[in-house]
């Protein structure tokens, strides 16, 4: 990734974090741990972990469901020409970390 990916990433990942908590009920937390976009900046993906997992596919289903409503406050708030089209998935590879740090704390 280039320069511009990276901070584009970073703003994506800033910017849908505090529409999240924004917007998001209080039944589960819902955190940004990192975002993606593509080489041409059109297409990105936000990285989410959730607690309590179980409320995972809720509040998957819940940012796939705001979509329209990230990408406008992106337009405002996002110094880009066009801003990427988003998608959502739950951070694997945090989880699997936790997994491994509460392995090793036994």
């Amino acid at each position: 990734m280039t320069e511009r990916n990276d901070k584009v990433a970073g703003l994506l990942r800033e910017l849908s974090a505090q529409f999240l908590a924004r917007e998001a009920n209080r039944t589960s937390l819902i955190t940004v741990t990192h975002a993606n976009v593509s080489a041409d900046l059109k297409k990105g993906t936000v990285f989410i972990s959730v607690l309590p997992t179980s409320a995972e596919n809720a509040a998957l289903n819940f940012c796939k469901r705001h979509r329209g409503d990230l990408r406008e406050y992106l337009k405002k708030n996002l110094a880009t020409k066009s801003v990427p089209f988003l998608d959502f998935e739950i951070d694997f590879g945090e989880k699997n970390r936790q997994k491994i740090d509460e392995l090793l704390r036994e």
